[in-house]
């Protein structure tokens, strides 16, 4: 049995999966040099998604079968397992893996169709038999190593989540691919329009698109509250929606508060693209009493007692 070995638990199930768009390919978007590492991105997010850890799943090898496209997927914990098959069975897998791959891929909707199976084993037509389909996929160990384009693409993955981690003046030239984690900045924050502005203390602000300066103020200073202000943010932001927020607390906790608030708006950016705006920001820091942070972000460095 499963839990009466003393050597780790080990299984291994394919993931099937289909886009019902006809503009959007899977397998070809995965053959393409450009697109290759987004997709990647969005497969890996999805999937701590789905455990509460990057670590929860490991993927061995990414098939392209039109018009499938097909993930090998290895379990080295039970207890990762069932947190996997329980985020699959309820919709929070292909939920997540849809709203990643549209931040990825820059386009409005991803409607997915997934299959999950265990050698000849379809896993989809007893999910409400955990213990079957975990002994399903037990029974399945992994046929190979990782392959080394996948390890290749973690690495990539890594290395620019820890180039974010040290934020510093470089971003722009570290930025690997079209498709990469780096949020699409411009120098100074474009306006969107001439005449677009919003009032803060009775004055009046040309509104723009946030900048680098902006996230790392906003990063340094927001503190504990980054979770308060992101709440304000998901009312009209669909990437924050629940339960991303909490999910960044758990992924990121163990690098702190600074890096924890800088994923948050690093989602912000990433969704909203020009509608990412100085406006919105300071609606939702208003929101959540943080005036000197609006004040420091406007350049207004006001000397008075407001809090």
């Amino acid at each position: 049995r499963m839990a009466g070995s003393s050597a780790p638990w080990i299984g291994s199930a394919y993931l099937f999966l289909q886009s019902t768009c006809k503009t959007i390919a899977l397998p070809s978007l995965y053959e393409s040099s450009q697109q290759k590492y987004s997709i990647f991105k969005a497969l890996k997010l999805a999937l701590a998604d789905s455990t509460g850890s990057l670590n929860g799943v490991d993927m061995l090898k990414v098939h392209c079968s039109h018009p499938h496209l097909i993930i090998q997927l290895k379990f080295c914990k039970e207890e990762n397992c069932r947190r996997f098959l329980r985020s699959y069975r309820d919709g929070a897998l292909q939920e997540s893996l849809q709203n990643h791959l549209q931040l990825s891929l820059a386009v409005s909707k991803v409607p997915l169709n997934m299959e999950l199976k265990a050698g000849s084993e379809h896993l989809d037509n007893m999910l409400k038999e955990e213990d079957r389909c975990l002994e399903c996929i037990y029974k399945e160990k992994p046929d190979r190593l990782r392959d080394e384009e996948i390890t290749e693409l973690e690495e990539c993955l890594k290395s620019l989540v820890l180039h974010q981690n040290i934020h510093n003046n470089m971003a722009a030239k570290d930025c690997m691919s079209p498709n990469s984690l780096c949020p699409p900045y411009s120098s100074q924050g474009s306006s969107l329009s001439p005449d677009v502005t919003f009032t803060f203390q009775e004055q009046q602000f040309a509104n723009r698109t946030l900048t680098l300066d902006d996230h790392q103020k906003f990063a340094k200073l927001v503190s504990k509250k980054w979770k308060q202000v992101g709440r304000s943010l998901q009312k009209h932001c669909r990437a924050l929606r629940d339960p991303v927020i909490d999910n960044l607390a758990l992924e990121y906790d163990r690098e702190g508060l600074y890096e924890q608030a800088y994923q948050l708006l690093l989602r912000f950016i990433q969704s909203e693209g020009k509608k990412a705006t100085i406006a919105r920001l300071i609606a939702a820091l208003e929101e959540n009493g943080l005036t000197r942070l609006s004040e420091e972000l406007l350049g207004l460095h006001s000397n008075e007692g407001s809090s």
